[in-house]
């Protein structure tokens, strides 16, 4: 079963500083259609001005997923941890028991582009941590390149959950496949292009979200960017996540 989320069917929230767009429920925005996937909670498409950002909030017993699409985020946490994540780079924070952090744009000039992504843990009240990784678009090229997983492989960071989060820079023309075992879904995100999944056209801001199937083909209309999720279905609700 393939089903599409337009990029229209987002949720949206706007400030003098912030434009975000909201996949899943999220902050003032709720959609019973559109509150999670599995274990895959939000992914929201954020805009920051200029020397602007997040300050200090709290966070807990989420896997807390950061790629940088456009600029460079400037990331503080009360771990300690403190770094700037570049275009192509992503960060992984593990909120566990609690913590705290904040987010702001590392340019004065440029507008910040990026991808927040939260997942749902299958354990509670974990140590929580924090990591990040860049990866060249070389790395990424047509291929869906796996960079957070629960056992990780290659240069994957780890995050506590059962679901695999790639991504891809497709060339024109190229195409990518995917098998799909038993009791798991997928959930493919277009940043920027033009592809199709299965067949159906996606432009940016879509999603497509498939399960109960074998396979996922993903063909680029145009050069593409993409971030693609292979997630856990079966017996999975939102009150028993683990």
């Amino acid at each position: 079963m393939l089903r599409i989320q337009k990029a229209s069917d987002r949720g949206e929230s706007r400030t003098g500083w912030l434009d975000s767009r909201h996949s899943f429920s999220f902050n003032q925005w709720y959609d019973p259609k559109w509150v999670h996937f599995g274990p895959l909670r939000v992914l929201n498409e954020d805009y920051v001005r200029a020397g602007a950002g997040f300050p200090t909030h709290p966070h807990r017993d989420m896997e807390i997923l950061t790629y940088v699409v456009e600029g460079a985020l400037e990331h503080r946490d009360s771990t300690g941890s403190h770094g700037v994540i570049h275009a192509g780079e992503l960060q992984r924070m593990s909120a566990g028991r609690g913590i705290t952090h904040s987010e702001f744009n590392h340019s004065a000039d440029d507008t910040l582009h990026f991808l927040q992504i939260w997942i749902i843990p299958d354990t509670a009240s974990l140590e929580p941590g924090y990591e990040q990784k860049e990866y060249s678009a070389e790395a990424r090229g047509n291929i869906l390149l796996p960079v957070a997983m629960k056992n990780p492989q290659g240069a994957a960071l780890e995050i506590h959950q059962d679901a695999i989060m790639y991504i891809s820079r497709l060339d024109a023309g190229r195409s990518v496949s995917h098998v799909l075992h038993a009791g798991r879904g997928a959930y493919a995100f277009l940043i920027s292009g033009g592809i199709t999944v299965d067949g159906t056209a996606l432009a940016p801001g879509d999603a497509a979200l498939i399960d109960e199937e074998s396979s996922v083909m993903i063909s680029s209309t145009e050069d593409s960017e993409l971030v693609f999720f292979d997630l856990p279905m079966e017996n999975w609700d939102m009150q028993n996540p683990g």
